[in-house]
């Protein structure tokens, strides 16, 4: 069963299927998964590196589990992970995630897409893995993880995703792609609130939004019950202001089609580093009332997915330069490196951005003792 960080992995993964016949079985699945992991969260970028790094670190590792035959080589690292049913897969993940994520009520979250540019097989004929993102703005958690074999499925795989989630009074921000009807729906349906991003997509009712902000805008904003609000940050030399308005939704038959609209916003970005400035304006709708201070904040939070998942998974986690391809392997190999994130974004042990606490772990067992120590209650 193993002990500590070990036992806990053993928790809510003891029922994953192994592939593998009973007399193949050279390594215990839940110890190559505990290893897989901790190698993803102290730095490793594929099974080579998993490898490494546990031989590297095999007197830790006994301190949990046997190793009753040594570390796997990269290739059964490799072999094995191919061949695990993702669903089980992610569905003891997500389990373990709850344990420790709380409630969502009153709480923003973000549904995104990223694709895993390196994990495309063009001999296999087969295309980049593309992954729907589940992402707890506050917590800046991981929630959810799906996969879809093309950008353009994501639109129809949202509500399936949201099914996932226990969403009873957390408000669900989307971009533009996903401002469709099925999944305001779908959201309502699941207790909870929405933002949508209105573009192009949307021609009908961008164009209605467009026309109406141009006439608040000739009267300088001073229409009854229309709220604004305004922030400006700045960092590294750079100057962002946003300004948003707000009020509620018109009673008409182009907004009555959205399942609970109560609002309709328009966003006003400038960003200015050095002489460079850029300027963006978006619309949205939302299911909550025109509270301008909230909707700004939720909004907010749902821009960091960027910086805060993305941003770190291609940059610190070089999600985008792994070559990971064999069957589920690319699948897998992101729930690692997801799952490590939400580590270490939940870790308070030490103060450090995300590749220095990765550093430190790997180079410090009792920096990673630390880190662990937080997800052995759960």
């Amino acid at each position: 069963m193993g002990t500590g960080p070990a036992a806990v992995i053993y928790k809510h993964f003891e029922n994953l299927t192994d592939p593998r016949i009973n007399r193949g079985k050279n390594h215990e699945l839940i110890e190559m998964i505990f290893l897989a992991l901790t190698a993803t969260l102290c730095g490793a970028q594929g099974w080579a590196d998993v490898e490494r790094f546990a031989k590297s670190k095999q007197e830790w590792f006994r301190r949990f589990v046997r190793l009753k035959r040594g570390v796997p080589s990269h290739d059964t690292f490799g072999r094995i992970f191919a061949r695990l049913d993702t669903g089980e897969f992610l569905t003891a993940m997500h389990a373990w995630v709850d344990a420790f994520a709380g409630s969502l009520r009153g709480r923003g979250v973000a549904i995104d897409g990223k694709t895993l540019r390196g994990s495309f097989d063009a001999a296999a004929g087969k295309s980049a893995l593309h992954t729907i993102t589940a992402f707890a703005c506050e917590a800046r958690i991981c929630l959810r993880q799906m996969s879809v074999s093309e950008k353009s499925n994501e639109i129809p795989a949202v509500p399936e995703l949201l099914k996932l989630l226990e969403l009873g009074g957390a408000t669900v921000t989307l971009d533009a792609m996903h401002c469709q009807v099925e999944t305001a729906r779908a959201v309502v349906a699941a207790e909870a609130d929405y933002i949508l991003t209105v573009k192009g997509n949307q021609s009908g009712l961008y164009r209605d939004l467009l026309d109406r902000f141009i006439e608040y805008g000739e009267v300088d904003y001073q229409v009854p019950g229309l709220r604004r609000h305004t922030t400006v940050e700045k960092s590294h030399g750079r100057r962002e202001r946003r300004e948003y308005y707000f009020l509620e939704a018109p009673d008409d038959e182009r907004f009555r089609r959205w399942p609970g609209v109560r609002s309709i916003g328009m966003i006003y970005r400038r960003r200015q580093e050095g002489e460079s400035v850029q300027e963006e304006t978006t619309f949205a709708i939302s299911s909550h009332p025109p509270k301008v201070k909230m909707l700004a904040e939720l909004l907010r939070g749902h821009w960091g997915i960027e910086n805060r998942q993305h941003w770190v998974l291609d940059v610190t986690f070089t999600e985008d330069r792994s070559r990971i391809r064999k069957g589920a392997s690319p699948e897998i190999s992101a729930a690692f490196r997801r799952m490590a994130l939400n580590i270490l974004q939940r870790d308070t042990t030490i103060k450090e951005n995300i590749r220095g606490k990765r550093l430190r772990a790997g180079w410090d067992e009792t920096v990673l003792n630390a880190i662990y120590a937080g997800f052995s209650a759960v």
